[in-house]
């Protein structure tokens, strides 16, 4: 079989046919060419990517298991995903007699329509459709069942976890959302079948939006390492980090689409990528269409602050002069919200405190509105791919200009934070809420730098959260020596 580069028309542009992340254990055979060749015969042309995918997946020990246990394949949507998996599932059914093969989507649409795709190619195949006993639609028989007892099932993935998934090959698409208690639960059953295989298989994780991107991380950080001897992995993005690392300059070239998008000039237009760069928010359209992720730590995330010193800034009677910079920030779940404000003292220290806190949301813009009447601060913050940020057009329309932080300003407040807190700098009222929020946080990277975890830290830590960007817009703006106001 072939892995070489399809050859582009002169003029035109081709994504690239091999990916950037790339780990495969060694082999002595493969059986990547009949799945391919057996594809065809379905009507199911794969591209060269595509194969390469499957040549080096379906690997095979001297002993006939199969080289890689576990294999993960990450790329943009609408590339041909799915396209590897109706291959790897033909072949498991039509040429490895594998008894039951699972398929498991997050959501029952994905499923359902991956189900629908596989019927169609089946059903153009005679000599394949012939061995069809029965396709089920109905709620919990999804599946194709074939005169001999093989099956193919599809499932979404339920909270009951992974116990009912015992097979021989077991499809986890949409992976970047995956919970670690259904991954738990399936590994177990899976160690009774003689050769199994598990494929994960997913686009980037963006940590601010999908709560459960870590098992598609970890597996994604092993090939990385290039330490595992039974997985393989093929991931397919651009050369960034972290989606704020892509410039304005590399999400309009083509060449950067092109090293993502193994599809591109194939099954997507370049032109359509372009219409995608100028209408989506550079975030989102880094990390969906470049595969530029915001990918969770893997590790238990760390108290930052140093507790020591921390205690030692606090001082009850400590006041910032106006103008001061407010913040507010919002709990994932929405329970709970903060408002914060951070100003230079007379001694020059920085000052931070929480002027609200409490249950719910609906009273932060009335609170601020006022709050930024009274004060005239030099900004109002919050983060901007946070759960905070659908309050903007309602504080916007109160009149309340609200300045977003994006993840890089992020990590630096919290940089800003550690260091003002390191070297004394920082002065602070010690209530409750705050401490609490300081001894609950953890944190996670933020490229080569980090952030707060809202999600991984086991306390309400909107109160830091927004004493943090507060401080950050503060020290931005610059001092400006005026007269000291309550909050209250």
């Amino acid at each position: 079989m072939t892995s070489s580069l399809l050859v582009a028309p002169p003029g035109s542009l081709l994504g690239a046919q091999q990916p950037r992340v790339c780990h495969y254990p060694e082999y002595v055979s493969s059986t990547g060419r009949e799945a391919v060749e057996l594809a065809a015969m379905a009507g199911l042309d794969l591209d060269p990517w595509q194969r390469f995918v499957l040549e080096h997946a379906l690997g095979e020990l001297p002993d006939g298991r199969w080289a890689a246990f576990e294999v993960g394949l990450e790329v943009p949507r609408q590339n041909g995903k799915g396209g590897v998996l109706e291959a790897r599932e033909l072949a498991g059914l039509f040429l490895l007699g594998e008894r039951l093969i699972v398929h498991s989507a997050h959501e029952f649409a994905t499923a359902e329509e991956a189900l629908e795709r596989m019927v169609a190619l089946i059903e153009g195949c005679p000599d394949l459709s012939r061995r069809v006993k029965a396709v089920k639609r109905s709620h919990g028989q999804e599946g194709i069942y074939l005169t001999n007892g093989q099956r193919l099932r599809y499932r979404t993935r339920t909270k009951g976890g992974g116990r009912g998934f015992t097979a021989d090959c077991v499809i986890l698409d949409e992976a970047m959302v995956l919970p670690e208690a259904f991954i738990g639960a399936l590994m177990p059953t899976l160690s009774a079948r003689p050769n199994p295989q598990l494929w994960y298989t997913g686009s980037a994780v963006d940590q601010e939006v999908m709560e459960h991107g870590i098992v598609f991380a970890r597996l994604r950080e092993r090939a990385l390492r290039g330490e595992d001897p039974r997985m393989a992995y093929f991931g397919w993005s651009a050369p960034f980090d972290f989606p704020d690392e892509v410039t304005a300059d590399a999400a309009a070239d083509p060449g950067v689409w092109a090293q993502a998008n193994p599809a591109l000039g194939i099954r997507i237009d370049p032109e359509h990528v372009a219409a995608e760069q100028r209408s989506m928010d550079p975030r989102t359209f880094a990390v969906e269409r470049l595969g530029v992720g915001d990918w969770p730590s893997t590790e238990a995330g760390e108290q930052k602050l140093p507790e020591a010193k921390w205690r030692a800034c606090e001082d009850p009677e400590s006041k910032p002069l106006d103008p001061v910079c407010f913040a507010f920030d919002v709990t994932p779940d929405r329970s709970a919200a903060a408002i914060a404000a951070s100003g230079f003292r007379r001694d020059g220290l920085h000052h931070i405190e929480v002027v609200e806190h409490k249950r719910g949301t609906g009273w932060v813009v009335k609170r601020l509105t006022e709050l930024a009447a009274r004060h005239r601060p030099v900004g109002v913050k919050c983060d901007g791919s946070g759960p905070a940020a659908s309050l903007i057009p309602e504080l916007e329309e109160a009149g309340v200009q609200v300045e977003v932080v994006n993840a890089r300003e992020h990590a630096q407040a919290c940089g800003l934070l550690y260091d003002t807190v390191e070297q004394g700098r920082l002065r602070h009222l010690a209530t409750p809420e705050l401490e609490a929020a300081v001894r609950g946080a953890v944190t996670r990277p933020l490229g080569a730098a980090w952030a707060w975890s809202r999600k991984t830290s086991t306390v309400d830590i909107s109160p830091l959260v927004a004493c943090t960007l507060a401080l950050w817009g503060s020290v931005s703006a610059g001092r400006r020596t005026y007269r000291v106001k309550g909050f209250n």
